[in-house]
């Protein structure tokens, strides 16, 4: 039963990635932004490193391409949303779906009893009080939350390095400037 949820999660995630370059990455408008998040990106990286904003002018205009970089990296993620919203809506359906056929059953059986806090989620719906039994719904976070990333990185849909760095992130530090 593991190997088919698997081969259901890497087929939803090939879909995704499908739907995604349709809906986004094939656009020339992304294709336009990216180019120039990474050549911002690029630019800003390699004055940073110099370090010569000693004078006001050049901490300026310095803010200026920071600015400029923030602002493309804010509309390519404008780009990205509406396949975001297609894709949550229909994964959303197909979750409800395999819940429905799956819920109460066993579906994996943990090497570790899950911490106090996720033992909720990992026994959900489960009788019995062996925790180490995983429902369906953990199982699915787990995979989601491993093999969406590496399905992305090995079709080249993963964001750059260097345009990750600069954009900081929901969790990240935001980009400062060189003193």
């Amino acid at each position: 039963m593991l190997s088919l949820m698997m081969g259901q999660w890497i087929d939803r995630c090939l879909i995704d990635a499908r739907l995604t370059w349709l809906l986004v990455y094939r656009t020339e408008k992304y294709k336009k932004l990216k180019a120039e998040v990474e050549k911002q990106s690029k630019k800003l990286e390699k004055k940073k490193e110099i370090g010569d904003a000693t004078d006001r002018s050049q901490k300026k205009k310095l803010e200026r391409q920071e600015e400029k970089l923030k602002n493309n990296n804010r509309d390519l993620s404008f780009v990205k949303m509406k396949s975001m919203f297609a894709i949550g809506f229909a994964f959303t359906a197909l979750l409800s779906m395999f819940n429905s056929i799956f819920d109460g059953r066993v579906v994996a059986k943990l090497p570790f009893t899950p911490i106090s806090l996720l033992q909720g989620i990992s026994h959900r719906n489960l009788g019995g009080d062996d925790y180490t039994h995983c429902s369906f719904i953990f199982l699915y976070i787990l995979c989601t939350m491993s093999v969406r990333q590496n399905i992305q990185k090995v079709l080249g849909l993963a964001p750059s390095r260097a345009a990750s760095k600069q954009a900081g992130g929901l969790f990240g530090p935001p980009p400062q400037l060189s003193k």
